[in-house]
C-alpha cells in the first residue's frame, strides 16, 4: 500500500480513537494516538491475516502488551474490517464486547487478552516459542509502552527471546517519552533502551519518528531480514498526536475529552486528512 494511503487511514485511526474514548467519557487517548501509525501499518501492510478468517492457524499474531491502549487497536480492527465501526462508540458501556483492555474471547482480531502491564511480551514470547516448535512461518509482534518496560517480568521475557533466538518476534517499543506519572526518565529512567535489548541478545532498530510510514517501513523491513535473533524497534512518537492540546501532554495519558475539547480535536483531525 502507498504511504499517503496509510497516513489516510492512521488518521481515520485517530478520529476512531477520539470518538471512541469520547463516547466512554473514558480511556486512554494519547498513547493510542502515538501508536495510530504503527496499529496502521501492522495491521494494513505488515502482518499476514485475514479479517474474514481472524482464527487462521497461520496468521501472524500480535499482543498489545500496553493493553490500555485499546481504543487504538480497537480502531485500527474496525478500519480492517474485523468489526463494524459503528460499535467503537460503545467502548466501556456496559454490555459491550469492547471493553476497556482488549479481551480474545469476544472481540474478533484480538490475539491475547492484555492490560497488567508487563504480561502481554511473556505471551508474546510464548507464541514466537510455539511457532518455532511448530516450525510454522508465522511472524509475532508486541507493542509496548516506554513507561511500561519499567516492568520486571518484560526483562525477563526477553532475556528468554534472545537465548532461544527467537526471530519470529518484533517487540515494538512506543517511545512517547511520558508515562500516567509524568516523564518517563524522572518516573523511574529506562534509557537507554536499545543498549538494553541489545544485552538480551536482540538486533535493535532505533526509528527517530515512529509517526512517519516511510520510516515504519523501512524498519519492519529490516526486522524481517534478521535472522538467529529477535528484533526490537524502538521509535520515537508524540503523545496525543494530530490533536494539538494533547500532543506532548502527560495529562492526556489516561482521560476522555469532554464535548468541546472532542470537537476541537475532531477539527484539528479533519485538517490533517485535508493536507494529505
Amino acid at each position: 500500500m502507498e504511504t499517503l494511503e496509510l497516513r489516510k487511514i492512521a488518521n481515520e485511526v485517530r478520529k476512531d480513537i477520539v470518538t471512541a474514548v469520547h463516547s466512554a467519557k473514558a480511556g486512554h487517548p494519547g498513547g493510542s494516538l502515538s501508536a495510530a501509525d504503527v496499529f496502521t501499518y501492522l495491521y494494513f501492510e505488515e502482518m499476514n491475516i485475514d479479517p474474514k478468517d481472524p482464527k487462521n492457524p497461520g496468521r501472524d499474531r500480535f499482543v498489545l502488551s500496553k493493553g490500555h491502549n485499546a481504543p487504538g487497536l480497537y480502531a485500527v480492527l474496525a478500519e480492517r474490517g474485523y468489526f463494524p465501526k459503528e460499535d467503537l462508540p460503545t467502548l466501556r458501556h456496559l454490555g459491550s464486547y469492547l471493553q476497556g483492555h482488549p479481551d480474545m474471547k469476544h472481540i474478533p482480531g484480538v490475539d491475547m487478552s492484555s492490560g497488567s502491564l508487563g504480561q502481554g511480551i511473556s505471551a508474546a514470547v510464548g507464541m514466537a516459542l510455539a511457532g518455532k516448535m511448530d516450525q510454522a512461518s508465522y511472524r509475532v509482534y508486541t507493542l509496548l509502552g516506554d513507561g511500561e518496560i519499567q516492568e520486571g517480568q518484560v526483562w525477563e521475557a526477553a532475556m528468554f527471546a534472545g537465548a532461544r533466538k527467537l526471530d519470529n518476534l518484533v517487540v515494538i517499543v512506543d517511545n512517547n517519552g511520558l508515562q500516567i506519572d509524568g516523564p518517563i526518565e524522572k518516573v523511574c529512567s529506562p534509557y537507554p533502551i536499545d543498549r538494553k535489548f541489545e544485552a538480551f541478545n536482540f538486533h535493535v532498530i532505533n526509528v527517530d519518528d515512529g509517526n512517519d510510514m516511510d520510516q515504519l517501513r523501512a524498519a519492519f523491513a529490516e526486522a524481517k531480514a534478521v535472522k538467529g535473533m529477535p528484533s526490537a524497534i524502538i521509535m520515537k512518537t508524540v503523545k496525543g498526536k494530530g490533536v494539538s492540546f494533547m500532543e506532548g501532554q502527560a495529562g492526556w495519558h489516561g482521560k476522555a475529552p469532554n464535548d468541546e475539547q472532542y470537537e476541537q480535536a475532531m477539527k484539528d483531525l479533519e485538517k490533517v486528512g485535508e493536507s494529505l
